[in-house]
């Protein structure tokens, strides 16, 4: 009997810490981590909002990890990804307070991915929207999501001139890169 209750009380306390491990992380724990890695490392922060339905999203970490631009994304930036507006079936992959955190940028209703970027001194200093040249942050835009055509990757590669040290070479290869992504 003992054993038994010895038993079930392992399996209660293993399926707790299952549970617990599968609780998504915080967006203001995610933040924090990762403004203080960005300070130790003198990098960016690119927060990418996703959720696990959007094919889009999947195609922005592919360009982003692809062989051909790994090297310059982590050379300059601390990514993070915040899931948001999952269906109410799959809200659980949410990130507590990261819709919360998503709309305070990106207002509504921004659609995924979305992007924001932050200085190591948690200035937001970039995002996802296509405006005007000249226009400030506080200007609305369209969500480029995944730049993929030729306006979102041009205004993506500007972004990324503007914001961070990006050879010639490297700027190319983005273009190339994330242009393939309207051909998929």
């Amino acid at each position: 009997m003992k054993l038994k209750l010895f038993f079930l009380a392992n399996i209660l306390l293993a399926s707790i810490s299952v549970s617990a491990q599968e609780t998504p992380e915080p967006a203001g724990k995610i933040m924090e981590d990762a403004y203080k890695l960005a300070a130790k490392e003198n990098k960016l922060i690119m927060v990418i909002f996703h959720a696990s339905y959007c094919g889009w999203c999947r195609k922005l970490d592919a360009s982003i990890t692809d062989p051909s631009c790994k090297e310059y994304f982590d050379r300059t930036f601390i990514i993070r990804h915040m899931t948001v507006l999952e269906s109410k079936d799959k809200k659980n992959l949410e990130n507590p307070g990261a819709n919360d955190f998503f709309a305070k940028y990106a207002g509504n209703p921004e659609g995924v991915p979305y992007f924001l970027i932050f200085d190591k001194n948690k200035k937001l200093i970039a995002d996802s929207k296509i405006r005007a040249e000249g226009d400030g942050l506080d200007k609305p835009g369209e969500n480029m999501g995944c730049p993929a055509s030729d306006e979102e990757v041009t205004t993506f590669v500007k972004l990324l001139r503007k914001i961070s040290e990006i050879t010639d070479n490297e700027a190319t290869t983005i273009t190339e890169r994330f242009k393939k992504n309207k051909q998929k």
